[in-house]
């Protein structure tokens, strides 16, 4: 049995299908209908799109309430719960703060400029209607965002492909959002790589084993500027609208890929101790690094 690896780009990512198989052809048609997979919902849930259904819906923000398809039904439910449970630290309408905070420039937004962004942010204010899959968005100004599970969702999805293909022996990596389809075909667990925080790319600090789960890493080194000697990364809390400063890096194992980057996402916005309880008490193992640079792992 050959093990193949399919790399592609989607997402701003460089991202991999890995798959053991006999048939070389047949791991290649198993893994296009994988890529197949994230480049529709990359089409389907784009910002950047005219067409997709997010677009649509911003489109109709201010306006009447529209129904959405199952799909994205699903995504909007979870993102209902995230946003309960992260005390509102998750939240689908805060890709907006995106106009503030530019990392392309060592630039800090003023205050005032925060704040403006800041009254279209607020998940509170929409209506969801889960049962007849019906959304209002009150505000033209605001905008529904779901770049912060689209990675993850769709690692678990080409997953899903796979293994109503048959494939039992791999795993879909999109830009480090990884979901194991199954062990190595000796039974060996895959080991994944995870980036060490401070380091250049590719130095990895330690690796995780993966049989079935999922595997994300959220961190602040991915985008970031620093200004007199202080990061502010791309990970903003909508609370306040600023760069969340807890952590450098927070990967998580969970049975499926959208809660492992759920769960690292909402840790990354929590002070320490307050992140490290969360984790515990959802169960899940990770490996987190904190502001100070000290390592902490699940029991």
């Amino acid at each position: 049995m050959h093990e193949l690896g399919f790399t592609f780009r989607a997402m701003a990512s460089r991202c991999e299908v890995r798959l053991c198989a006999d048939d070389e052809a047949l791991a290649q048609r198993l893994a296009q209908a994988a890529i197949d997979e994230v480049r529709r919902i990359e089409a389907k849930f784009s910002r950047y799109t005219d067409d997709s259904v997010t677009t649509r819906i911003n489109r109709a923000a201010g306006g009447p309430s529209l129904t959405v398809d199952d799909e994205t039904a699903a995504l909007l439910d979870f993102g209902a719960t995230l946003w309960a449970s992260s005390g509102g630290r998750f939240d689908l309408t805060s890709g907006v703060l995106r106009r503030a905070w530019r990392f392309d420039v060592p630039r800090l937004p003023t205050q005032e400029e925060i704040d403006a962004l800041r009254a279209q942010v607020g998940w509170s204010g929409v209506t969801w209607e889960p049962d007849a899959r019906r959304l209002h968005v009150p505000r033209d100004d605001m905008e529904i965002d779901f770049g912060g599970l689209g990675k993850e969702y769709a690692a678990d999805r080409a997953a899903g492909v796979l293994l109503a293909a048959g494939a039992r022996h791999g795993f879909v990596n999109l830009g480090g959002d990884v979901r194991a389809i199954g062990p190595a075909p000796d039974g060996a667990p895959w080991r994944i790589g995870i980036q060490h925080p401070r380091e250049p790319a590719g130095v990895t600090m330690a690796a995780i084993d993966l049989l079935t789960e999922g595997l994300a890493t959220s961190g602040d080194y991915e985008r970031y500027i620093e200004i007199d000697g202080q990061r502010f990364c791309h990970i903003l809390d909508p609370r306040t609208g600023w760069p969340t400063p807890h952590w450098q890096s927070v990967s998580v194992v969970a049975p499926v890929c959208v809660a492992a980057g759920a769960c690292a996402t909402v840790a990354m916005l929590m002070p320490r101790d307050e992140a490290l309880a969360f984790l515990r008490e959802q169960g899940v193992d990770f490996l987190a690094v904190d502001a100070a640079g000290e390592v902490w792992r699940s029991d």
